[in-house]
């Protein structure tokens, strides 16, 4: 029997509740992405997998494992985490990928409970590069709301970039746009 990447898509994030701590799904205007990571916020490691379907047949995985832990930035309470992200991709005949090295950071507004805001930078220099790419960079910002206990809605904005290994040094953008979505808490 032969197994698309989609229902192997599926049935991987069908059968990953029962071990995860969170599941996110957010949108841009032409993608799709789904995270899954493996930890809590108490945890002091984070792991995670995902995959972006963007349009046109790119499709982007990705594995991240941080460090993590609660800090304050100023009297506002953070979780904050250093790591890397291993990210691979495929689009017709070009494919690549890199290990990038960052972190991200979570910051709550105490003032109004819920609300919080996120950031994460990777870079990943040709040294961690390969394939068709010379170099990655990965960044994301959101503001998320906590609607009920166990789930959020956020708005934001991707980039994922990398330059082509080749004589012409080609700057592609893999994923950028505004986006949106929704993260479930188990």
């Amino acid at each position: 029997m032969k197994l698309t990447r989609m229902s192997v898509l599926a049935l991987s994030l069908a059968a990953t509740p029962a071990l995860a701590s969170d599941l996110d799904l957010s949108l841009t205007n032409d993608s799709v992405k789904g995270q899954v990571n493996f930890f809590g916020g108490n945890s002091d490691l984070q792991l995670g997998t995902g995959y972006t379907y963007h349009e046109g047949g790119r499709h982007i995985g990705n594995v991240d494992f941080h460090a993590q832990g609660r800090t304050a930035l100023g009297n506002l309470p953070t979780t904050a985490g250093i790591g890397m992200r291993a990210i691979g991709w495929e689009d017709d005949h070009l494919d690549g990928g890199a290990v990038a090295l960052g972190g991200f950071a979570t910051v709550n507004i105490p003032d109004v409970p819920g609300l919080s805001v996120t950031g994460g930078l990777h870079y990943a220099p040709s040294i961690l590069s390969f394939g068709d790419s010379e170099d990655l960079t990965s960044f994301e910002l959101r503001g998320s709301y906590r609607v009920i206990r166990n789930a959020e809605v956020f708005a934001g904005y991707r980039y994922l970039n990398t330059d082509l290994d080749s004589p012409a040094r080609v700057d592609v953008n893999l994923d950028e746009g505004v986006l949106a979505g929704m993260k479930i808490f188990f």
